[in-house]
């Protein structure tokens, strides 16, 4: 897994946290604790769980801190 600050990918999606805007991180450290880790650092592991369930994840996010891409075509979702 790649990481720079705040952008994290794996083979096939690329998440990015934007911190100023984050309102509830610890949602999802509580509903998807294995990926979201708040304890340690790179705070987000893509290797903890399957794509869909982290999109899946990241789509609840309230204040829009969390957004994610598919690598191939770099389109925003």
């Amino acid at each position: 897994m790649k990481t720079k600050d705040n952008v994290f990918s794996n083979s096939d999606i690329t998440v990015t946290f934007d911190p100023c805007t984050c309102i509830h991180s610890d949602r999802c450290a509580k509903e998807l604790s294995n990926v979201f880790q708040d304890s340690v650092i790179p705070w987000i592991d893509l290797d903890g769980e399957t794509n869909e369930k982290i999109i899946r994840q990241i789509k609840k996010c309230p204040s829009g801190a969390l957004q994610f891409y598919y690598n191939k075509n770099k389109e925003v979702a």
